[in-house]
């Protein structure tokens, strides 16, 4: 099930600190679909230590879509895998 959770109106720290409030919530099945105005870099590291697989994708000038799901959730990854493989 997809979680969505827009965080590009927020400043600094907050996007980071939210999006790993929502990962902790993921339940299987379910992936973080993540509106951004920036790519945000520094949140990879951490998502790798808790486990957790991701995609950005760009979809137009300061908008961007981050997908989150736990990397040994094959149905969480397809059902992500949706919005951004053609």
């Amino acid at each position: 099930m997809e979680i969505k959770l827009d965080v590009s109106m927020l400043e600094p720290c907050e996007p980071l600190e939210r999006t790993l409030e929502a990962v902790q919530q993921l339940t299987p099945g379910d992936y973080l679909h993540v509106l951004h105005r920036r790519e945000p870099h520094l949140l990879y590291p951490l998502l790798e230590k808790t486990g957790c697989a991701w995609r950005c994708i760009e979809q137009q000038a300061d908008q961007y879509a981050i997908y989150i799901w736990r990397e040994n959730d094959h149905l969480a990854a397809q059902a992500a895998a949706a919005h951004f493989l053609n």
